[in-house]
């Protein structure tokens, strides 16, 4: 003990390590390995290491790491006699040849820690180590300008009581690298305008600083206190655009508005009459009225059971016909009485019984192993990722690879019989039901994860209850705000076009919220609501936020997150569909699916009524759709579904058959509408109308009436087509603005 007191004297550590005798693997070691890149993936934290030396990644197994070090390789990679020739010393300050190139400097303390611990004999990790129990940044918020600077440290709390800087190996990034960047010391530098966060990762916990830079417009503060407000959805906008200059956009004209909340809340377009209609109220509370409206309307049931599909992965693929049906009527079911969220999840995952009796069932059929379920369940109805953490600790969360195995062993004793044979044969017909025994392996230890859900106790293993009911007991509380901010998000973002937490999916810590004291209200209103998503939904349909124009001003032209105007976007591929079928009268049919070989089946399951929100299974063949970026729902993912605008979907729509050959048709409106022979004024009028859900400017009415007047009846049709087809294929028909 007294070699060791006097080698750390030698190499001058402080006071505070010289009382704790000798630097902790846990606690020293593997933070400056950490911090130095040594087990990342691209490193010795490689599945397979690098130059025969494997680490953990990122540390998350320390007992190994320290056989690693200390046994392996005849312990040649320390020395305890002679610490500065150890390999873990002379390797990465390039003493001797290191491909990884130099990582540690000679006159560094973190080299001094690392020779401090050898000389002391390389104490290995114990179970009464103290352990991180909180992580602290300063200054959590900061208000600077462009060329701006500000350091930043962060603490760390210990389960013995002890706290210390950890500034110098914590691992820093930025959320938004157009806003602010911070290089490996934690200094950040402001290089635009906008709200950032720097995510600081330490021993497997992330905290975050978040940056304000304001832009520079000059705006008076009345523009901000005069502002229309409905909810407390404006108060919390507004004061975001407030603190970063942008200047809130004018609301919309009525016939956007009424086409918007139409499309957003029920997926269809507004008739004509029902555009005329909300345009000519000039009474107050027009607004509240038409929310209370759509939300009552039978094509919401439509829509929402059709959005809640994608989540939940109701496809062909994976079930059988009869068992898929029960599925999608069981969450049409729940729709249609507005059932509150949390007990539409609590059923679903506490599901037995039969596959075609209850269709909750077939969530367990599409997921059918307890690592599948677990990380469904976290991704369908908490938006976290943690599939990750099946290999090791979670590199961007808090997850560790322990809890990963804790949340999956509550699943380890679902089990299933029936479905023998080929997945499109029989009558689908599977039991769910639960063992009272049965555990999953933890393959790092060998020995079951006592089963917890994530940050919550365990359940004693010989408990005999259905470990689901405790999950969903859990996962439904009114204090788990990963589950209410999940549900919130999705909504929102329903309405939005873009989550607060982008992408909706994604509510890791690292990933901040682009304005956090909003999600936050939503959350809590959910709660408030006892769950029930209607009331969201009017909150945000009536809120002066989602009435704003999609036109930008010169304050507000450049930002994407925060809510000055309204972001245009495509049409969502399914309501697109019916949104032409709609104009033309003539609908897509859906009469085959694609099986997973490749080859079709023929289905008479869907009418010739039949609309594209209407299907309830994504293998229902459809080339538009699929152009259009249908969700497969292969997984459990907001990136499964795409509404970018891509140069084979305006081909399509320009020479293609979906609306050139409809609007040909016998049937179609063009045929409906010669029929009667109206004034051009009338077909135009109906067909602005009809498309875009307003009127024609005097300007498009004069250009089409002249050519219309002026044709020879043989022309009427190819001029009244293509009339239809210009506007079919315009932008403000194809995006949602």
């Amino acid at each position: 003990m007294k070699h060791t007191r006097l080698l750390f004297l030698m190499l001058g550590l402080t006071t505070s390590l010289l009382a704790e005798e000798a630097p902790s693997f846990r606690n020293d070691v593997l933070p400056i390995l950490s911090k130095a890149g040594c087990n990342t993936g691209g490193c010795h934290g490689a599945l397979a290491g690098k130059g025969g030396f494997r680490l953990s990644l990122f540390g998350y197994n320390p007992e190994a790491d320290y056989l690693t070090l200390t046994k392996e390789s005849r312990g040649r990679r320390v020395e305890m006699a002679d610490p500065g020739s150890s390999l873990l010393l002379t390797k990465p300050t390039t003493a001797l040849q290191h491909k990884g190139g130099k990582r540690l400097d000679v006159k560094s303390e973190d080299y001094q820690l690392l020779a401090a611990w050898i000389g002391a004999g390389c104490p290995a990790p114990k179970p009464d180590d103290a352990r991180l129990t909180k992580l602290e940044i300063l200054p959590q918020e900061s208000q600077l300008k462009p060329g701006q600077t500000q350091p930043l440290s962060v603490k760390a709390r210990y389960s013995n009581g002890t706290e210390r800087d950890v500034t110098r190996w914590a691992k820093f990034t930025s959320a938004d690298e157009t806003v602010a960047t911070v290089d490996n010391g934690g200094k950040v530098s402001v290089i635009g305008h906008g709200q950032g966060a720097i995510t600081a990762w330490f021993s497997s916990q992330i905290v975050i600083s978040r940056v304000i830079s304001p832009y520079s417009n000059q705006i008076a503060p009345e523009i901000f206190t005069q502002a229309p407000r409905a909810n407390y959805i404006d108060d919390l906008v507004l004061d975001q655009l407030s603190k970063l200059n942008l200047k809130p956009s004018p609301a919309a004209d009525d016939a956007t508005f009424v086409r918007r909340a139409f499309i957003d809340t029920i997926g269809r377009l507004p008739t004509p009459e029902e555009t005329r209609t909300f345009v000519a109220d000039t009474s107050p509370g027009k607004h509240e009225r038409l929310a209370d409206l759509l939300l009552a309307r039978p094509e919401f049931i439509d829509y929402w059971t059709y959005k809640w599909s994608d989540m939940l992965l109701i496809t062909g693929s994976k079930l059988r016909p009869e068992a898929l049906s029960a599925y999608y009527q069981w969450i049409r079911d729940r729709v249609a009485s507005d059932m509150p969220w949390d007990e539409v999840v609590r059923q679903l995952i506490t599901a037995k019984g039969s596959s075609v009796e209850n269709g909750a069932t077939n969530f367990f059929a599409v997921h059918q192993d307890p690592e599948t379920m677990a990380e469904n369940v976290s991704q369908a109805f908490l938006s976290l990722s943690i599939n990750c953490a099946k290999c090791h600790n979670h590199p961007l969360e808090k997850w560790t690879n322990d809890q990963y195995y804790a949340f999956a062993n509550l699943f380890s004793r679902v089990r299933a019989k029936g479905w023998g044979g080929d997945s499109r044969s029989g009558d689908g017909v599977r039991t769910l039901y639960v063992e009272d025994r049965g555990d999953l392996l933890q393959p790092r230890t060998g020995k079951p994860q006592p089963p917890a859900p994530l940050d919550a106790p365990a359940i004693p293993s010989d408990d005999p209850r259905d470990r689901r009911e405790v999950l969903a007991q859990w996962l439904t509380d009114p204090s788990n705000t990963y589950f209410t901010r999940a549900i919130s998000n999705r909504v929102w973002a329903n309405f939005m076009g873009t989550g607060i937490v982008e992408s909706i999916d994604d509510l890791r810590v690292s990933n901040p919220a682009s304005n956090e004291k909003l999600l936050t209200a939503l959350a809590a209103d959910l709660v408030k609501n006892r769950y029930h998503l209607k009331p969201l939904m009017r909150q945000i349909l009536t809120s002066q936020t989602y009435r704003r124009s999609s036109d930008t001003l010169p304050e507000n032209k450049d930002e994407r997150r925060y809510y000055s105007h309204f972001y245009p976007r495509r049409l969502m591929a399914e309501v697109l569909s019916d949104a032409i079928g709609d104009v033309t009268s003539v609908r897509d049919s859906f009469t085959e699916i694609s099986l997973n070989d490749g080859s079709t089946e023929k289905t008479a399951i869907y009418g010739a009524d039949t609309r594209a929100t209407q299907l309830r299974d994504s293998a229902v063949k459809s080339y538009f759709l699929k152009t259009f970026g249908r969700n497969a729902r292969e997984i459990t993912c907001e990136c499964e579904r795409s509404n970018q605008p891509s140069l084979v979907q305006v081909l399509h729509l320009s020479n293609g058959t979906t609306i050139n050959d409809k609007l040909a048709e016998k049937v179609s409106r063009v045929s409906q509408i010669l029929a009667s022979d109206p004034a051009p004024s009338k077909i135009i009028h109906d067909a602005w109308l009809m498309c875009l859900s307003r009127e024609p400017s005097e300007k498009e009415r004069q250009q089409f009436e002249s050519i219309l007047t002026t044709a020879k009846p043989e022309e009427k049709r190819q001029i009244v087509e293509d009339l239809y087809w210009s506007l079919l294929t315009s932008r403000e028909f194809l995006f949602q603005h």
